[in-house]
């Protein structure tokens, strides 16, 4: 039986193993239910008592390296081909790095912003939900004002919502902060209007604020006419529309004149040519004494626009809609821009 067992050890050290079909032929022979190790079992249960003890300990160490010899050849011929699949050829040409692109309504605003930062216009930025003071009151807003209808107003609780317009941000410099006062407050806001190609109950606003002493609506005018010519070029036709805001006296409406050109065009017009892209005016009197402003010596304009309306006259882009869909197709074309 010793002599069996030594054969059988000799006869597995000098089975050459290099491939996957030597390890499956050294199981075969050795480990499988026909192998000769099972045979070697199957001649110790006639082995004498007496001699049981000392040959188990060889049967059992004669099973464990043939099943290490086995474990170590599977394991190495393994990780042979893991290696050979994950070699890399470092002599081809990496791939090339895909560029992310920014919302082009982050680009149009971050312009915007540029523009008016070269002119001495500092950023400002508040709170999303406001308080009836600082949204309406504040701003000359009469109790019985329709804007402060759930109509035009999303509410989250008596005297809080969205607020409609970053003006309230322009209310929290008034209080914090002595004349004189040149911010810019862009940000989202909220209205609940029925979603079109021309509005959405959610939108980019940046409204702009200068007091100072002596300030005229020519003033306003000369920064408007600067902004329109650096973003939209020298030549752009402008006009401006006497209006009403309850925070602004005089107000006016900005228009840029777009055209007839397509049916697009004369839809998002409604068939006159232009598209009103900001309002404006000078400051209230109210609205500086609310915000504790002497009105005898300073007085200041305001101006708000909707980036997305910017956005749609420098892009071409017809439908409001469209920026709020997250569609790829339109995302990708601004890759590389900022």
């Amino acid at each position: 039986m010793k002599e069996q067992i030594e054969k059988l050890k000799s006869e597995a050290k000098k089975f050459e193993i290099k491939t996957k079909e030597q390890l499956e032929k050294f199981r075969l022979e050795f480990l499988s239910k026909k192998g000769k190790l099972n045979d070697v079992f199957e001649d110790f249960k006639k082995v004498n008592p007496e001699e049981k003890k000392s040959l188990g300990q060889l049967v059992n160490q004669l099973k464990i390296e043939l099943e290490e010899k086995f474990s170590r050849f599977n394991n190495e011929l393994d990780s042979d081909k893991k290696e050979k699949n994950n070699t890399l050829d470092f002599t081809l040409p990496g791939d090339a790095m895909v560029l992310g692109s920014r919302h082009p309504l982050s680009i149009v605003q971050n312009q915007i912003i540029s523009i008016f930062n070269r002119m001495g216009f500092i950023i400002s930025e508040g709170p999303e939900i406001e308080d009836d003071w600082h949204n309406f009151s504040a701003l000359n807003f009469p109790e019985n004002h329709p804007a402060r209808d759930m109509q035009d107003t999303f509410f989250v609780e008596k005297d809080m919502a969205l607020r409609t317009h970053t003006s309230s941000v322009q209310v929290r410099v008034m209080q914090n902060q002595k004349p004189p006062i040149r911010t810019i407050s862009p940000g989202r806001v909220y209205r609940n209007e029925a979603v079109s190609a021309r509005a959405n109950c959610f939108f980019h606003q940046l409204e702009g604020l200068y007091i100072n002493k002596n300030v005229s609506f020519a003033d306003l005018k000369l920064t408007l006419f600067q902004f329109v010519e650096e973003f939209f070029g020298k030549g752009t036709e402008v006009r401006f529309r006497p209006s009403y805001f309850p925070f602004t006296e005089p107000s006016a409406e900005m228009d840029i004149y777009l055209g007839t050109g397509s049916e697009e065009d004369i839809r998002l017009t409604k068939g006159t040519g232009w598209l009103e892209i900001l309002g404006c005016g000078m400051v209230d009197e109210n609205v500086l004494k609310n915000c504790g402003i002497d009105t005898e010596n300073y007085s200041g304009y305001a101006f708000g626009m909707g980036i997305e309306r910017i956005a749609m006259l420098k892009y071409g882009i017809k439908d409001l809609r469209l920026f709020f869909e997250n569609d790829v197709r339109l995302l990708k074309q601004f890759e590389g821009v900022f």
